[in-house]
Order: structure tokens, then sequence, then C-alpha cells
């Protein structure tokens, strides 16, 4: 057996069909990616039909780039892995299919990673990591606080809208392009985030949950009621509820990510996901920090969002303890983050 072990890596449980060769769960020697973004941005989200669709024209291109770019042949693979969820049903589907086909054909291991553990892995191409750190995962359709490393420790999740999905309404709400969060990010660096002031909501104590469909409905209301009014904000009142709306969720990230690594008594904090590249939460979240000698790390903006690097790197744990799946697997759109 080879010591360089080389996964040949497949991500489509959204709107990116992406491939990646990843050795030894650290080095990427490729990583593709085929966004969708123009074609849904019509639409103002993701339409689930279309997705799988454009997932199957790209597999192949993906796949067959990935291992070019890499300098790999399919012989020469260890294992193919793949995304079997959370996420779209149908674009789930395309990405399992064809790695079950690819690993029956090549007589590979099956390796089968859940989209959230990906990202969390995915701090680990760029950064050396201590024993145990936070890991903080935001992204479109999730949120959550949980103890990594040596062991695991689940701490707090999503109640309802994840944070990324908070921004994405919000957004569409203010008539800014799809994805709503970069577009959010933008109009927030040109507005006051003190001009207007929207609920967040923390729980109850001690609570590590998370729940932003309260300041969704609150923002969405207020443009409700101006509208009925026949008085729609301007262009720099926009800006200003753009601000004031991620200032509400990056003020309750930031504030239970802190509590959580003083709690546990943890000087890493790692943000992961899509929002993870939001440059307000990092900002936020380092002043926080920085008193308490507790540091701020995310992966760099290609590994926030949704890749195929992200997804070989946490193959290879299961590779090195051999959890291999086999050709009943599905994909499981409703995969919980629980370890």
């Amino acid at each position: 057996m080879s010591n360089n072990i080389k996964i040949l890596a497949i991500e489509s449980s959204c709107d990116e069909t992406a491939a990646a060769v990843v050795v030894n769960g650290r080095e990427v020697l490729s990583n593709i990616i085929a966004s969708q973004i123009p074609v849904h941005r019509e639409y103002g989200g993701v339409v689930p039909e279309i997705a799988s669709r454009r997932h199957l024209e790209a597999i192949n291109l993906v796949v067959e780039q990935a291992l070019e770019d890499a300098g790999v042949e399919f012989a020469e693979l260890d294992a193919i892995a793949v995304t079997y969820g959370p996420g779209l049903v149908g674009a789930l589907l395309v990405g399992v299919s064809y790695a079950k086909a690819l690993a029956f054909a090549l007589n590979k291991p099956l390796i089968a990673v859940n989209h959230w553990h990906g990202h969390i892995a995915a701090i680990r191409i760029e950064h050396q990591l201590p024993s145990r750190y936070l890991a903080l995962v935001v992204s479109g359709s999730h949120s959550g606080l949980l103890i990594d490393g040596e062991s695991q420790q689940f701490l707090g999740s999503s109640r309802d809208d994840a944070a990324g999905e908070a921004f994405d309404k919000i957004a569409r709400a203010l008539g800014l392009p799809y994805p709503g969060g970069p577009e959010i990010e933008k109009a927030a660096a040109r507005g006051n985030r003190d001009y207007y002031h929207f609920p967040r909501a923390f729980l109850e104590e001690k609570s590590y949950d998370f729940s932003f469909s309260g300041l969704k409905s609150s923002v969405l209301n207020y443009l409700n009621r101006r509208r009925m009014q026949g008085d729609a904000p301007c262009t720099d009142e926009i800006d200003h509820i753009a601000a004031a709306s991620q200032e509400a969720i990056v003020d309750v990230l930031a504030a239970k990510a802190l509590a959580a690594a003083l709690q546990y008594q943890l000087n890493t904090i790692a943000v992961v996901g899509g929002v993870a590249a939001n440059n307000r939460l990092f900002d936020i979240l380092s002043e926080r920090t920085a008193a308490n000698n507790i540091s701020v790390i995310r992966p760099s903006s290609i590994y926030c969002t949704d890749n195929a690097a992200m997804i070989g790197v946490a193959a290879y744990d299961k590779w090195l303890s051999k959890d291999f799946a086999d050709f009943t697997l599905n994909a499981s759109p409703r995969l919980p983050l629980v370890y």
C-alpha cells in the first residue's frame, strides 16, 4: 500500500459541482469548482431541478480536469470520496451515483462524507491545530458550535434559520442579487451599522444554539411596512439595513463563540463554512478574543465555500479507520452535523 494516499473527492450538495485530488488529507493537488451562480442568480436563489441538471452536465468534465491538474490517473487513486448529505437531494444523488459507479469500476474503496465535517476539515488544509479547539460552523443552511480535535463535543446548532440563510433571505428582500451573503457584506461596507437596530436572539442563558428567524422576520416586516406605506427604502437606506442586519448576525455568532471558548478553556477558534468568508464576522470575533489570548483562524475563501478539497481532507480520516461505504449508499439530504 502506498504511503501517499490519493483520494478523489466529489462535492455536489448544492450549486457547485466540484472535484479534488487530495494526498494524505493535507496536500491538495487539484481543486476544481464549476459554479452555477450565474444560472441561479436570474431566479434569486437555487432552483433544485436546474441544479441537478447542471451537475449532470458538469461532473464528468470537472472530475477529468481535477485528475489532469493533479497529474494523476484513475488507476493511481486509492479511494473515491463523496458528499452524501446534507443538501439538495437531487444534487447529492448526482455526486453519490457518480462516485459509486466510479468506485465500482475501479474497484476502489468508497468513502461517504458529511458535508459539515468537510467544512470543519477545511481548516486543516492551511493551519496546524491544537489538540482541542472550538469550531464555529457557519454556512447557508447551518450554524453550529462544537469542540473538535482529539475528541469531539457538540455544543449547539441552528434551531431555525442559519446565519447564511438569514443573509440570503434579507438580501432577497432588499433586492440584492444571489448569493446574498457577499452582497450584504458589500452593501454593509457602504452603510452605517448603527443607523438601525435589529434584535439579537441569544436564547436561554448559556445556550449555544442559534436562532436567526426573528432577526429575518424583523427586517422583512420593517421593509413590508415601508413598502405598504409607499415609502420604499432608498439606496443609502438599503446599505444601512444591510449593515445593521449583518451586525445583528455576527454579534450573536461572535458572542456565543467567545463564551464557549472561555467556558471550555480553548485558545483557538476556527471559523468554517461559507459565512466564514465574511470579514466583519472575522474582525469582530478577533477583536473580542484578543484580550483573552484566543486566536481566530479561518480557511482561505476558496475553502470556506463549497469545494471538494475539504471533502478529501475529511475522507482521509475515514481512510485511516477503514470506514468505507458500500454500494447501498444513498443521499441523505437532512444529515445532521453531530459526529
